[in-house]
């Protein structure tokens, strides 16, 4: 509604914001950029009680400009859920689990998918690519078979069974190859340049970080416009921390947050971890990271394009960067679910798995108010589950 510009981040080229665009002529991502006073004048932190509990309730810091053009599934204003058993354990006072699970396809990538689907409708959009570790896939079928808008994914024949069902189900053209996800943007790149078509991967398109940033928004709100001390987050492309990072600041432009941000906290699979590794040696940008592979699935991301604005935001935060292994990450999943009855995904799981190095690290103290992103629900990933059950006679006494 209130979207001026878009701009380079590192260019700073500035771009007309009404148009289909993809990213800047340098290649670069591109970010959307809002009137801060007029959003000031136009809306107080108190008015938001009265709206809806959806992500749309901060409509005016969304670039959607006519609200008919909102494709919505009743996304955002997700749980905050006090992890009190694991706070105690790890002597932390205020831990809680930011839980996107009851999102739309049971992922965080509902908020991308609902903002960035409505912006493309806009802009009339008829058909969009993207390739996809499954997740990012399936919010996009379903808000573009909600838009009218055709959805073509591609993405591994080795994601997870219930990601390529979910596509598949939800009415999108799917394509599986053999590779990773760069091997899946390879096949899409020649489509978009045969077909013309709208490239909505990751970084390609301006606006699904607009819907991301909604978990800054939240957040903020959830803590009384006090914001929390340090936020962990499983990052792949790292469009996650980018969001809540440029979110928080377009609070604080409003008035609506004070200059303090919480530090922002990377957490990747040692199976694959350049976010990590860049961070460590002090990097501006990532390498390529070979031969990655790991059980989270969602956060495998060997190079990701945006990688140079999550760096960014971690040090700008103060922020850490950890890897954590596989095996790691199971057990946290597993025993997350049986001690506070969370079933939360395999990157989720990632940031509760890193949780004791951060503390015998020093990087989290013990009175640290902590947010863990839990991305999504562990329903869609049933190969990772591990748990006993035994067949018994019906006639059986159990105990």
């Amino acid at each position: 509604m209130f979207v001026k510009e878009l701009h380079c981040p590192k260019c700073r080229a500035v771009h007309a914001a009404d148009q289909i665009i993809q990213t800047c002529t340098c290649g670069a991502p591109l970010l959307a950029v809002y009137d801060s006073e007029k959003i000031a004048a136009r809306i107080r932190k108190e008015d938001l009680t009265s709206r809806p509990h959806t992500l749309w309730r901060y409509r005016e810091l969304l670039p959607v400009r006519d609200a008919a053009n909102i494709i919505s599934l009743s996304e955002g204003m997700t749980p905050l859920i006090p992890l009190e058993k694991l706070g105690r354990e790890l002597g932390l006072a205020d831990l809680r689990l930011k839980d996107e699970s009851p999102q739309t396809t049971g992922t965080f990538k509902a908020r991308g998918a609902s903002v960035g689907v409505s912006r493309a409708r806009e802009l009339g959009v008829h058909t969009l690519a993207m390739p996809t570790n499954g997740n990012a896939g399936g919010a996009w079928a379903a808000y573009c078979a909600r838009a009218g808008i055709r959805a073509v994914l591609v993405m591994s024949k080795n994601a997870p069974a219930m990601n390529r069902m979910e596509i598949g189900m939800l009415g999108a053209s799917l394509f599986l190859v053999d590779g990773v996800i760069t091997d899946a943007g390879a096949v899409v790149n020649r489509a978009i340049a045969e077909h013309g078509w709208l490239n909505a991967a990751t970084f390609k398109e301006p606006w699904r970080i607009e819907g991301k940033k909604t978990l800054g928004f939240e957040l903020a709100e959830q803590f009384g416009w006090d914001v929390p001390d340090a936020v962990l987050v499983p990052c792949g492309g790292g469009l996650g921390i980018i969001g809540i990072y440029k979110g928080l600041r377009e609070l604080q432009k409003i008035g609506w947050i004070g200059s303090r941000l919480p530090r922002l906290i990377a957490v990747q699979s040692t199976g694959c971890a350049p976010m990590v590794r860049a961070f460590q040696e002090a990097r501006p940008d990532v390498e390529f990271w070979e031969n990655a592979k790991t059980c989270a699935f969602g956060i495998t991301a060997p190079r990701p394009v945006g990688a140079f604005l999550t760096l960014e935001a971690i040090r700008k935060t103060d922020g850490y960067a950890v890897a954590v292994d596989d095996t790691a990450i199971l057990r946290a999943q597993k025993e997350l679910a049986a001690r506070e009855g969370c079933y939360i995904c395999p990157e989720g799981a990632a940031t509760v798995a890193a949780l004791p190095q951060l503390r015998r690290d020093g990087v989290i103290g013990p009175r640290d108010r902590v947010v863990l992103l839990n991305t999504g629900t562990g329903l869609k990933y049933p190969e990772t589950a591990d748990y006993t059950a035994r067949e018994v006679a019906l006639d059986a006494s159990i105990a």
